[in-house]
Formats: C-alpha cells, sequence, structure tokens
C-alpha cells in the first residue's frame, strides 16, 4: 500500500471521529464520577425542577453522551428524550435509566438534525458535549427550532478561558487527548452565541472541575505519544497558565464548567 492510500485510511470525518472516541468508551462514561455528579448537575435538576411543570414538562437532552443529565432531570418531568450520535453511549443510556428504574427514551441524532416537530420540547438542554459540534451556531438554530417559544435551554460545558495565553494551552491540551474536540467557547462567546440563537439569558454560574491527570487520558484511551505532548505542553507552560490551570506535579489540573440557562424569545 503506496503512502497516498494509507492516509486515506486513516483519515475519517468528524462525525466517525467522534463514534470512533466514544462508542467503545460509553460504559466509562456512565461510570465516571466526574461526569456523574457535580455542582452544575444539580443546579441544573433544580432549575428545571422549579420552572417546569412536572405533569406536562418535556426536555431534549442533545448529545447526552451516558445521560447523565437526563438521569438527573427526569423525576420532575413527564417526558425525557436523549439524542446522540453514538449507539454505545445510547446503550449506557437505556442501562443506566433501566437501574434507576426512570423512562428515558433514547434516539440517534445528531445537534445539528434533530428529528422533532418545531416546539416539541419545553427545555432543550446539552452538557458537556458542545465543544465537539460541527456547526456549532447550526446546532444552536436546530435547538431553538424544536423549544417552544417560552420554553427554556440549558447549557453546560467545558468553557475557554478569557485569557488568551492561558486559553491556547487548554484548547491545545483538549485536543492531544481527544481528536473529537472542537473548541471550548469562552463564557463571552457563549452570551453572544445564546442571544444569537433566539434565547434571552436568565441565568449563568461558573463552577471549578478538577480532573486527575490518568483517569482523564484514560476515558479517551490517549495514546503514550499524545499523553507525552500534553505532559510537555504543561510542564513547559509558563507560570499564568499553570497557576490558572492549577496544573499538578502529576499533570493533573483544574478548568471551569459554565452553565447558562436562557429563555426562548
Amino acid at each position: 500500500m503506496d503512502g497516498a492510500m494509507q492516509m486515506e485510511t486513516r483519515m475519517t470525518n468528524h462525525s466517525q471521529t467522534i463514534q470512533n472516541q466514544f462508542d467503545p468508551q460509553a460504559q466509562a462514561y456512565l461510570l465516571s464520577t466526574v461526569h456523574a455528579a457535580g455542582e452544575d448537575l444539580a443546579r441544573a435538576a433544580a432549575i428545571v425542577a422549579a420552572a417546569i411543570p412536572c405533569e406536562t414538562g418535556k426536555l431534549l437532552d442533545v448529545g447526552c453522551g451516558a445521560g447523565h443529565l437526563s438521569f438527573a432531570v427526569s423525576p420532575h418531568l413527564s417526558r425525557v428524550v436523549a439524542a446522540d450520535p453514538s449507539p454505545g453511549m445510547l446503550d449506557a443510556v437505556r442501562q443506566g435509566a433501566d437501574d434507576r428504574g426512570q423512562t428515558i427514551e433514547a434516539v440517534r441524532a445528531s445537534a445539528g438534525d434533530l428529528p422533532f416537530d418545531e416546539g416539541a420540547f419545553c427545555v432543550v438542554a446539552s452538557r458537556y458535549s458542545a465543544h465537539h459540534w460541527l456547526g456549532l451556531e447550526a446546532a444552536m438554530r436546530e435547538m431553538r427550532r424544536v423549544v417552544k417559544t417560552g420554553g427554556y435551554l440549558l447549557m453546560i460545558d467545558v468553557l475557554g478561558d478569557e485569557d488568551d495565553l492561558v486559553n491556547t494551552h487548554l484548547q491545545t491540551m483538549e485536543l492531544l487527548r481527544d481528536r473529537s474536540h472542537i473548541r471550548n467557547l469562552k463564557a463571552s462567546q457563549w452570551r453572544a452565541l445564546i442571544g444569537a440563537s433566539g434565547f434571552q439569558l436568565v441565568e449563568e454560574a461558573a463552577y471549578r472541575l478538577p480532573l486527575e491527570f490518568s483517569s482523564w487520558v484514560g476515558r479517551m484511551r490517549t495514546s503514550p505519544q499524545r499523553i507525552g505532548m500534553i505532559r510537555t505542553l504543561e510542564d513547559e507552560a509558563p507560570a499564568e497558565v499553570r497557576e490558572a490551570l492549577k496544573i499538578s506535579a502529576d499533570g493533573s489540573f483544574e478548568l471551569q464548567t459554565g452553565l447558562f440557562w436562557a429563555r426562548a424569545v
């Protein structure tokens, strides 16, 4: 096989990369303490419970992953639909729902092409997924289409840093660890995008998220070569970056996650 053919066999499009990355790791995400708990998840459940009538509330969890957001809000709603392009993740959602005695519909769909009617949901939501999406702006418009006017948007994601030096290092670490990573939006970028997508921001919060290095790279089966690159990047990072990300001797670090609750207008 010549070099060009070898390169072609190695190349995949972004959706294939996502499936290749996440399908084999669905169980790891279902059991991940980083994803299964957190202040953001507790706050999300409380917001939804306070704002949406339990008897009629319908929520769509876009890019649901292993389903932890769906599990958290399901007791407060009449219907929860979990959508993800990864069959393995959807299987994990079904397993997790069964284990909890919950009824959650698992649907294979991407954020940019949601197979639901206009205004079908009271809430559209996503957690720790949007930084993987191609065409984020189009996906946000699609989420606005399927939520009713007066309904809500709940977005939770890893935040980029407002400082460009810190942000460049963080985004590079993320991409080296996970080839499906696109970008973590800064909080200021999220505010602008939410407004441009037909929503009015109601509440915003940020949380510190400590990440233990070995489990962080282990969830993505990051290669030893890429792990070495990340450690070199951390070791050679300037003091401002090391302080902002709280980089430890073993490579563990902290980042910020953001929660945004907005009304569809």
